[in-house]
């Protein structure tokens, strides 16, 4: 990779289009003959944007995975097809920040008609997650938590086992916590869309660590089974309710 590719400068309409196009010509052949735009428009971008975000979660939380690759902090657009059925590439670009597969984690999310940012909680019983185990222990925590920091009314809560049906526009802790409970993968996604003007700039940026920022007080509930000490900490890094 050329040390150039990597200063990110923002995404570009081409992004949105690559998609567009993918979705109306989802065959292999049709994918290797645009190689050199996915190149352009995805991978190249999506690479520097993780690389310049980089610095700051190295000093958030150092065991969250910052290399700009695939299967680490990219999904690959390919299916594995001995698994998946029907068409061969997916219709989306993830850029994800977490510290292992299936992790909570921090997302960018493109899709053909927009982008999204928000976090996803693995509220299932696997190794080295807490999520479960911590909103049976930490209610009250938790529900101040997203108070504090003003996450209540500022994210939706989606179900995304359930094709990432909106479960609640209007996401508050105290009044849906036990929706909360209920849902295995849970998206909570930022409300306000992602404009152009940020997308195609370096604000993006920006706006993907004030959302980050905002969220990892409740993230640590998901992540460790000491999250009061975790936000604690967090807290002496970069100030209570940043």
């Amino acid at each position: 990779m050329k040390e150039e590719d990597l200063i990110f400068t923002g995404f570009n309409s081409g992004l949105f289009q690559f998609l567009k196009d993918l979705k109306k010509n989802n065959k292999v052949e049709w994918f290797h003959n645009n190689k050199e735009r996915y190149q352009k428009y995805l991978v190249i971008p999506a690479r520097g944007f993780i690389t310049e975000l980089a610095p700051f979660l190295n000093r958030l939380n150092p065991a969250i995975r910052t290399e700009p690759k695939f299967n680490e902090t990219i999904m690959r657009l390919n299916k594995d097809m001995r698994f998946a059925k029907g068409e061969p590439y997916r219709l989306f670009l993830l850029i994800h920040f977490g510290r292992f597969k299936l992790d909570s984690e921090f997302y960018l999310y493109f899709e053909p008609d927009g982008a999204e940012l928000g976090m996803f909680i693995n509220n299932s019983k696997e190794k080295n997650l807490f999520f479960k185990q911590n909103i049976i222990k930490f209610q009250k925590e938790i529900i101040n938590t997203c108070k504090i920091y003003d996450i209540d009314n500022n994210y939706s809560l989606s179900d995304l086992n359930d094709d990432m049906n909106i479960v609640e526009k209007n996401f508050n802790a105290d009044k849906h916590f036990n929706k909360l409970n209920e849902i295995e993968y849970i998206l909570i996604q930022r409300k306000k869309v992602v404009s152009e003007k940020v997308l195609f700039s370096t604000k993006i940026i920006e706006e993907m660590i004030k959302m980050i920022l905002q969220l990892y007080p409740l993230y640590c509930f998901a992540i460790s089974p000491q999250p009061l000490k975790l936000i604690h900490k967090f807290e002496d890094d970069f100030g209570e309710a940043v």
